[in-house]
């Protein structure tokens, strides 16, 4: 494994930092111009309400971020979001006392989608671009044929409580969203498994060279296989969350795939592997997030702000491929 060490870089307290800088100092300018036109959002209650909202795509990118630190793409994760929203109103039928099965259910099928995404990666061969787009496809077409076409039932109270339950009266904060402490425990667990195991230098070895990390000793198949899995739970991690914040809907998920990519890409993680870091993505994401914020605060048509975020992917890629030119 000393191979293997060597070859993932910097030390883990570095790889850590890495790449919050830049998205950090985003974040600021666009939260500081949100909070200038919406002076609420100075207050800890604003900033956590913000959080609250901003939480699954903060998720979406940390688990996207696996898959991407690994030399791959996951475009199917907006898609599970979906599946996730629909098939929990199905299957909960707005009985409280289906949620938590229903719950481990949901956790079931992301889990399988994640081990088919891999499994198709690792022993077919096929690019992740080529058959993750495939799972796209396939779980847009599983939800609405579950679903008829439209959403149907509807989420109990104590699921979608997940999403939008805010304790009050905390010492400091004054609120505590209980989608913040969610989110807090994911990104945890992420930075852990990334920064501070075997597993995450696995990854990161993988991405920047699989053969030489396979000649190093490193299973280069399970690793990859693993990714796609964390990127398929915290993508139905997200969808429990949004069916809680948003309600059921057949486009909930649309777009969050390349949303998440982006923000990957803004907290400078290298597109083509090899390099990541897990508070980038965060600071990636929250970065996106107060765009999005600024530009409905400004009144916007939907049109217009898709633009500027396909405008903002393609300068995300374009700078990630500069970066490695330079190196």
């Amino acid at each position: 494994m000393s191979a293997v060490a060597a070859r993932s870089g910097p030390s883990g307290a570095l790889r850590f930092a890495r790449g919050i800088n830049v998205g950090l100092a985003v974040f600021l300018v666009l939260y500081g111009t949100v909070a200038v036109l919406q002076p609420g959002y100075f207050e800890v209650e604003g900033f956590l309400n913000f959080l609250r909202r901003a939480a699954p795509l903060i998720i979406l990118a940390s688990g996207q971020l696996f898959v991407i630190a690994g030399g791959g793409f996951d475009l199917s994760m907006g898609s599970l979001v979906t599946l996730t929203v629909l098939g929990g109103s199905m299957l909960a039928g707005g009985n409280p006392e289906n949620t938590w099965w229903t719950i481990g259910v949901l956790y079931l099928i992301g889990l399988g989608v994640g081990l088919v995404n891999g499994l198709v990666v690792t022993l077919l061969k096929v690019p992740s671009i080529i058959a993750t787009l495939g799972m796209l496809l396939s779980l847009n077409g599983a939800a609405l044929m579950w679903s008829g076409g439209a959403p149907r039932g509807y989420l109990p109270e104590n699921f979608r409580a997940l999403g939008r339950f805010v304790y009050r009266d905390v010492p400091l904060t004054g609120i505590m969203p209980l989608s913040v402490l969610i989110l807090i425990g994911f990104v945890g667990i992420a930075a852990w498994l990334l920064h501070g195991t075997v597993f995450g230098r696995q990854v990161l070895a993988v991405g920047d060279n699989p053969r030489a990390a396979e000649l190093s000793g490193v299973p280069v198949g399970a690793t990859r296989v693993l990714v796609f899995v964390i990127s398929a739970l915290s993508a139905v991690t997200a969808g429990i969350l949004l069916g809680g914040f948003a309600g059921v809907s057949t486009a909930v998920g649309q777009g969050l795939e390349l949303q998440a990519i982006a923000a990957c890409v803004i907290g400078g993680a290298q597109l083509l592997g090899g390099r990541a870091s897990v508070t980038g993505a965060v600071a990636g994401a929250l970065s996106l997030f107060a765009l999005f914020t600024l530009l409905n605060l400004m009144g916007l048509p939907q049109p217009l702000r898709e633009t500027v975020q396909g405008l903002i992917l393609i300068a995300a890629v374009a700078s990630s491929a500069w970066r490695m030119r330079r190196a």
